[in-house]
Formats: C-alpha cells, structure tokens, sequence
C-alpha cells in the first residue's frame, strides 16, 4: 500500500497535508480497482460509468484487461487516457446538456445487449449529476433548479438522493434495469457516510428501498419549491425496487471507502508517534456547528494531556452541509475549519485539516484548508473578520487571503471529506 512521505511532527501543518494525501493515496483507483477485478469474463465486456473517479477507474480497469468498450462519463478536467473506452466530460455539480448527451449515449449502448455480455459499471461520486436523465416531463432546466433548492435547503445528502432518485429515469436502479439480462458488476467508490450504495452517486445499478411517498415527505419537510414538471415526474417515479428481477443478474463491489483512507491516516500518525482516536467516518450536519463542536472537543481533550505525552490526532470522515447562500465563496470543509478556528481562539498546540479528498469542496477547485494557532492572528493583518466571512459563507475567500487553502487540482477520487486535529499537550 502506497503512503504519503512521512513529515516530522515538528512541522504540525505539513504533517497534517501529509495524512489527508495518504487518505487519497490509498484511494487511488489505479490501487483498488484491480484488486476487485479478477479474470477478464468470457464474451463480450462493456464498461460504463459516470462519477470524478471513473475515468481513474476505467484506466485501471484497462491496466489490468486490456482495450474495452465502453463509455465512462466524468467531470470537467478528470478525464484520463484510456485505450478503448470513451471518456466524456460534464458539468459538475450542476448538470449541463453534455451530460445529458452522454447519459442517453451510455443508455443506448446497454440496452440491446444480450445475457452473454457482462456489463461493468464503474461508480463513484459526483455520478448523481454526471449520470442526468431527468423524468419526462422534466427538462434539463428544471432538473438544475431542483439541485439548486435542495443545495439552499440544508437537506442531508441522503435525503438529496433520495429525491434525486425518484425525479431521474436513470437513479434508483434503473440504470441496472435498462442493462438486464446483460451481467452487471458494479466498482463503486464510496462518499457517502455509511456506505450505502443506494446513496452512491443516487444508486444507479443498486435497488431503491425509498418510496414516492418518500421522496414527497423530503418535499414537504425542507419546503422546497420546484418546478411543475418535477411534481409530475415524480408522481411517475419509476425507481426499481428490491426483488425485481432485471436486478438478479447484478452484484456490486465497494473498492473504496472513507474508513480505509482514515485508516491508513491513523497507521501512519501512529508511526509517527500520536495517538489516534477516530471519532467517526460518517458525520453529518452543519459544517460550522460541527467545526465548532470539534473544536471544543479538540480544548477538551487537550486539557487532560499532561506534559510529554504523545500528541493526540482526531480523525474524522462525512459530509457536511452548508444551508443557505451567502455572496461569498465557500465549501463545507472550509466553513467547518472557519467555524474551528474561531472556536479554537488561537489555544496554542493545536493544528487542523478539512478537505474534500476528491479536491473539489462545494464548487470551488479548492480541497478545503489548515488552521494553526495562528490563523485568526493572520486573518485580523489582512482586515478580515471571521465571524463576518461565515456569515457570507466567503470560507474560501477567508483562507485564500491568509494563504491557508488546500489546492490539489483533480485528485481522480473520492472518499469524501478528511478531517484531521493534531492537538500537542498546552
């Protein structure tokens, strides 16, 4: 397994970007798809897909089998080279028209193919808006409105699937359904807390255990308003449910998850010398109230440290949310780490890292950002004020003035956020 170069404690910010580039590392598809793979099956093989990490994917799959067919959608600048397969690029996270395009493309290619063939579908995050066949009578239009009101209402990203699902005629199953009585394997790479792999890019090969009755609860409960072709979709919802038979020839693998990249984390803080408390790999909420809780856990633990002890490492993985909509730039993993910091109020001996593993948090081509003792000291020579950049939700603006972001470019993964507090005795 590939780790990250070991960095001295000594240096708490490089050793912390050193553990979030271990946590992708160890992601990698190029080291977990092949793995999954075993032998190449008889007769024909088609590879589909849609996700930040499939065209990774799709060239590792061919690393290890040689030329396929196939078509793989991913995002805008993820693209890799890929020696049969056909790799197309989309808008994410909003859906553009070359995403549509694609979808439609990819379903035509499995629909005619017979129980000889095997299907290999390569799933990861990002694929709910790259995979985009909106129900009739919906429009590409109407589909981007629906995204931005549930990115506004602070819904929970099971909930945001769940409706997704039941307004798409590719989510939820259907995907399998249309490559029945072909062989289906599914690769997914998991970015949801949990691991379910309904949830993974909206579930698009897996059984759906939702109802429409469901999906119209999530309507009324965060009191979204959307477009009049979205409440006829989704009175047709035709999600595939558990027991159908186009599903009984389709099994699914999860080659990556986010308790694997924390995981690998912890091994190599403990071979630095911390000790290492992982606090869980499925944590949801607000960004800034859970980067505040953190934070008074981060005081709290350091308090009972007694001089000379180990540094102590929090470990944390999920997705947070931001509701609402300032005039700023921000992501959730930057808002959480803002939200820390103003906690944290420069507490000496205590360092922390918040980014997206797929390099992406919210929209911005920013992986997310590292508090240190200094940040607020930093914040207050450039003029800024805290408090204010959160309340805009200008989290990147803030740490892109003091110099603190995270940049990676595509890191062709995704295992969802990486959260890491080294807290050093007071």
């Amino acid at each position: 397994m590939r780790y990250a170069a070991m960095t001295d404690l000594a240096d708490p910010a490089a050793f912390l970007r050193d553990l979030f580039d271990t946590a992708v590392a160890v992601s990698d598809p190029m080291q977990v798809v092949p793995a999954q793979l075993g032998p190449r099956p008889d007769g024909r093989v088609v590879v589909i897909g849609a996700g930040k990490a499939s065209a990774r994917m799709a060239e590792a799959l061919e690393t290890a089998w040689g030329p396929c067919d196939g078509l793989v959608i991913t995002r805008y600048g993820y693209a890799r080279p890929c020696q049969g397969i056909e790799i197309v690029e989309a808008a994410h996270p909003v859906p553009d028209a070359a995403g549509v395009a694609a979808t439609q493309r990819l379903l035509e290619l499995v629909t005619s193919l017979g129980k000889d063939c095997t299907v290999i579908a390569l799933i990861s995050g990002g694929g709910s808006a790259l995979l985009c066949a909106p129900k009739a009578p919906m429009t590409l239009e109407d589909k981007r409105a629906v995204h931005q009101a549930l990115l506004a209402s602070g819904a929970p990203i099971d909930a945001m699937n769940t409706l997704r699902k039941h307004l798409s005629a590719v989510k939820g199953g259907q995907l399998a359904a249309a490559v029945h009585p072909a062989r289906l394997i599914t690769l997914m790479i998991s970015d949801v807390p949990g691991d379910d792999p309904s949830d993974i890019a909206s579930g698009p090969t897996v059984a759906e255990t939702s109802t429409t009755a469901d999906a119209q609860a999530i309507v009324t409960r965060y009191d979204l308003t959307l477009p009049e072709a979205a409440y006829q979709a989704l009175a047709a919802s035709s999600v595939v449910p558990t027991g159908d038979p186009r599903l009984s020839r389709a099994e699914t693998r999860i080659v990556a998850a986010p308790s694997q990249a924390l995981a690998a984390a912890a091994e190599q803080a403990r071979a630095a010398g911390c000790q290492v408390d992982i606090i869980g790999d499925a944590l949801e909420g607000e960004a800034a109230e859970l980067g505040a809780a953190h934070a008074r856990m981060a005081l709290a633990r350091q308090a009972v440290l007694a001089p000379g002890d180990a540094p102590l490492l929090l470990l944390s993985g999920g997705e947070c949310t931001v509701t609402g909509r300032g005039d700023g730039v921000g992501g959730p993993n930057a808002e959480y780490a803002l939200a820390a910091a103003m906690h944290l109020q420069e507490a000496p001996g205590i360092h922390l890292i918040a980014c997206d593993t797929d390099g992406v948090d919210g929209a911005a081509e920013v992986a997310g950002a590292i508090v240190t003792p200094d940040t607020l000291a930093q914040a207050a020579e450039q003029g800024l004020t805290p408090a204010v950049a959160l309340a805009r939700h200008d989290s990147h603006g803030f740490f892109d003035q003091i110099g603190a972001q995270v940049v990676t470019g595509p890191t062709l993964t995704n295992v969802n956020d990486f959260r890491a507090i080294l807290i050093h005795p007071a």
